[in-house]
């Protein structure tokens, strides 16, 4: 069975189809670019962000016990209460973080500007 359409038609239609795919492709690009695709860097300071946000209340629970256990001394030393509270803290911050990131990631996912 023979194609109806001419040779001009064949080439016309699939010049449009490459042309489509090109611009989609395209325009996909421009996208990440302008959006700033996150890379290699981004999971890095990713990374340090999250390490920092355990690190940093972990050791001003673990200072502030220090602190209260030369100064009022009891019967119960605060350093390792307060040690684990700050890392508790720090935890929750940084799943807080790390939550925020990927939603804001997986919402960008779905949507094309094509």
């Amino acid at each position: 069975m023979a194609d109806p359409r001419s040779e001009s038609e064949r080439r016309t239609a699939r010049a449009h189809t490459l042309a489509d795919e090109v611009g989609t492709q395209a325009a996909r690009k421009l996208k990440a670019r302008r959006d700033g695709a996150p890379g290699v860097f981004f999971g890095l300071g990713m990374m340090g962000l999250v390490g920092w946000s355990v690190a940093v209340p972990t050791l001003l629970g673990a200072a502030l016990g220090v602190w209260l256990d030369r100064h009022h001394p009891g019967a119960h030393p605060w350093t390792l209460a307060l040690l684990v509270g700050g890392l508790a803290l720090g935890c929750l911050n940084a799943w807080h973080w790390v939550t925020r990131e990927d939603r804001a990631m997986h919402e960008g996912e779905g949507h094309d500007d094509a």
